[in-house]
């Protein structure tokens, strides 16, 4: 234990004497970490860690493409998502969403938030229910209605 103790202070007096050397290897060490640290909390959220939603193993995203334009994955056209609804036999149910962006206002100043829009059946494929309220009906695409997520 006094060997290990006397390397330490060696090494440290080794490091206060070339300090261009020691911001170097402090900067080496922070960036290692810092690229470890941001890896390891992307495959954990994407790779490990499973989906919150019930049977996540069973979820497909289905892709509109065209060929002709050198689009491969193009969001669904309304009217062909009503038709594959409508023509489905492979899947159980079927749902629509759209990522989109929201004006709120009613404040001082308006703020613009992320959101989706989405089919009232989307709630059922991912067998998820809200925490407060209740999820969207099939006679809510007459009128807006909102569900607001806390993340």
């Amino acid at each position: 234990m006094q060997t290990l103790f006397q390397d330490l202070r060696y090494g440290l007096r080794m490091l206060l004497k070339q300090p261009g050397f020691t911001l170097v290897a402090v900067i080496a060490l922070a960036l290692g970490i810092g690229a470890n640290t941001a890896i390891f909390s992307v495959v954990n959220s994407v790779l490990v860690r499973p989906l919150p939603f019930a049977n996540p193993d069973r979820l497909a995203v289905i892709w509109q493409s065209t060929p002709q334009e050198n689009s491969f994955r193009e969001a669904v056209a309304p009217a062909n998502f009503l038709d594959w609804k409508d023509q489905n036999t492979s899947f159980e149910q079927i749902a629509a969403f759209r990522e989109d962006n929201f004006n709120i206002t009613g404040t001082d100043r308006p703020e613009q938030v992320p959101g989706s829009r989405v089919n009232p059946g989307l709630f059922q494929v991912l067998g998820v229910q809200p925490l407060l309220g209740r999820a969207f009906q099939d006679g809510d695409q007459d009128s807006p209605s909102v569900v607001i997520s806390k993340g």
